[in-house]
């Protein structure tokens, strides 16, 4: 793709993959994956030159003597081939049962420039006979009794490692996700960055991807996606249906680090986050506030009244330090840590965590207040979009960090600055403050 403006381009390959539930003796189900690719994102970044994303697509999968399903393409925008109109890549498998498996190899061409990349992936969707989770809900809800909602996410085993082709052989490297289905693109939601050489455990310091001089070469690092329906699954996945996607970003190396996340994003608005969608649930909360007789008051729980709440002592009228707000998956808990020198935290188990937003509010109530969050990070990534929001006097504003899985482990951390903050026992002014806020938006 060409791009004649100052302006980096940058290239999205979207990996869908489906299944529709069969009833049969033989727990069968059937799946149905595409492949295409799109351009996703224009930057500011003060950069002349282009940036074009293919990939090369190696897919096959295993059905005994049923079906044997095996595809080798290139991928360029939302079409199969070189061309950039056309049709995209479908893949159908019908009555996939225990036992089955499929294999994709994914390799780059990145023309002509290096390129940080980033894998993204989602569940969209895990039903039984067509009963999606937020139905079955609903339909709990309303009549107390209902089918549960599918297992095949859970019960479809998923491996994803880098890995490499020589002399026709596939050679298998390091891991980035494996578990089930469910785990794996829980991994993948919150953005995995992927290193150039193949270093599962490089994380957001890691090498570019080489640039090509043509779609008709790849870089020597691959991914590899597996997928199998262990033997040991029974029935119970009879009818399921599971769908999810997953996201190839490039973003051109030269004047940038590769940090920024295209795969969740935020944007700026004014009041509580909360109240910017129709109906948003908050899940839990975490706030540092102005506690008076140079005091914070830090308090994390599922709301005001279910939560554990700490003191943090600072001195004078002003604060600068480190805000981290994050979430342990395996405890269940949420911890929130102010510093400057010294550290002051609290933690509580929440109740909920499946969130899909989070909102950082900056908060003042008069004109010698001022609330200021910058250099928000996520897991170490800045997301797409601002990284700062502030609350100058009688503000309140609020920051919100979108396409998030909340229920997984991450971790947010920023800089903070307070001041108008009262020294006086007597105090009851609570602000200025700073709240994070855990929604289901």
């Amino acid at each position: 793709m060409n791009d004649d403006n100052i302006g980096i381009s940058r290239r999205q390959t979207l990996l869908g993959l489906g299944a529709v539930g069969v009833a049969s003796a033989g727990a069968g189900f059937g799946t149905t994956a595409y492949f295409s690719d799109e351009e996703a994102f224009e930057d500011n970044t003060l950069t002349a030159g282009e940036l074009d994303l293919f990939v090369h697509v190696d897919y096959s999968e295993d059905q005994g003597s049923y079906n044997q399903y095996a595809i080798d393409t290139v991928l360029n925008g939302n079409t199969v081939g070189e061309d950039t109109e056309g049709d995209p890549l479908k893949i159908e498998v019908d009555d996939v049962k225990p036992g089955d498996s499929g294999e994709g190899v994914l390799c780059f061409s990145i023309v002509d420039n290096p390129a940080y990349m980033w894998m993204c992936g989602q569940l969209t969707e895990n039903s039984q006979n067509g009963t999606t989770e937020p139905e079955a809900a609903a339909l709990n809800d309303m009549y107390g009794e209902i089918p549960e909602a599918g297992q095949l996410a859970e019960a479809m085993q998923v491996t994803l490692r880098y890995c490499t082709e020589e002399d026709d052989e596939l050679i298998e490297g390091d891991l980035i996700a494996e578990g089930s289905l469910a785990d794996v693109m829980a991994a993948l939601d919150n953005g995995v960055p992927l290193d150039g050489s193949g270093d599962g455990a490089a994380g957001i310091d890691r090498d570019p991807f080489d640039g090509v001089e043509s779609s008709e070469e790849h870089d020597e690092t691959c991914v590899c996606l597996s997928w199998e329906i262990p033997t040991n699954v029974g029935n119970e996945i009879q009818t399921d249906s599971v769908t999810f996607d997953v996201s190839f970003y490039a973003e051109q190396a030269r004047h940038n680090d590769g940090t920024m996340n295209p795969c969740i994003t935020s944007r700026e608005v004014e009041g509580f986050g909360k109240l910017d969608y129709d109906d948003a649930d908050v899940l839990w909360i975490s706030k540092a506030r102005n506690g008076g007789s140079n005091t914070f008051e830090l308090l994390v729980g599922d709301d005001n009244a279910n939560s554990d709440t700490a003191d943090y002592d600072f001195g004078g009228s002003s604060f600068d330090g480190d805000l981290t707000v994050a979430y342990d998956a395996d405890a269940g808990e949420a911890t929130l840590e102010l510093a400057n020198g010294s550290t002051g935290d609290v933690s509580y188990a929440v109740s909920d965590a499946a969130g899909d937003v989070v909102s950082i509010v900056a908060r003042g109530d008069d004109a010698s207040h001022l609330a200021s969050v910058s250099n928000v990070r996520v897991n170490g990534s800045a997301p797409t979009g601002p990284d700062a929001v502030e609350a100058d006097g009688a503000e309140i504003n609020s920051l919100l960090v979108e396409d998030v899985d909340a229920s997984v482990d991450w971790e947010l951390t920023a800089d903070v600055t307070l001041e108008g903050l009262d020294d006086d026992p007597a105090a009851s002014d609570e602000n200025p403050a700073v709240y994070v806020e855990v929604l289901d938006a």
